[in-house]
């Protein structure tokens, strides 16, 4: 069941995407509304750090990612830019898929506050930040 909705929605940007960094790390859209983002990534043995879980990397570009799309969808056409991200590490993810859950906390002016949260298979809170969002000048 399609639950995508508003700006991503639209099937040419989200192939334009999978020739971006969003498609180098496997993301896939699953829900997409004006209340929240949801972004899940089958881990893979490239995703992981020498300790084999889940690259500190690999969690902040998802988070940012996740967020960064529930904030240009309640800015459509214009450009959304991450302003400033906050990361909190809670358990390590060593293989399965991923879910990130976004939405936003805050607007005010041409600033947009996220939080979001990655989630391992069972459920278990991984990682969460929040994020600053600035809307560019046209």
């Amino acid at each position: 069941m399609d639950q995508t909705g508003g700006l991503m929605a639209d099937k040419e940007l989200l192939e334009q995407a999978k020739r971006t960094f969003w498609g180098y790390l496997g993301c896939e859209l699953a829900e997409l509304d004006e209340q929240k983002a949801v972004v899940t990534l089958d881990v893979q043995e490239h995703h992981l750090n020498l300790l084999g879980i889940l690259h500190g990397g690999v969690h902040t570009s998802l988070l940012d990612s996740a967020m960064g799309l529930i904030a240009m969808n309640v800015r459509p056409g214009e450009a959304v830019v991450t302003a400033g991200l906050n990361m909190h590490f809670t358990a390590p993810v060593r293989k399965g898929k991923v879910t990130v859950v976004a939405e936003i906390v805050h607007q005010s002016g041409r600033m947009i506050t996220t939080e979001g949260r990655l989630t391992d298979e069972a459920g278990k809170l991984c990682s969460m930040a929040t994020a600053s969002f600035r809307v560019l000048d046209k």
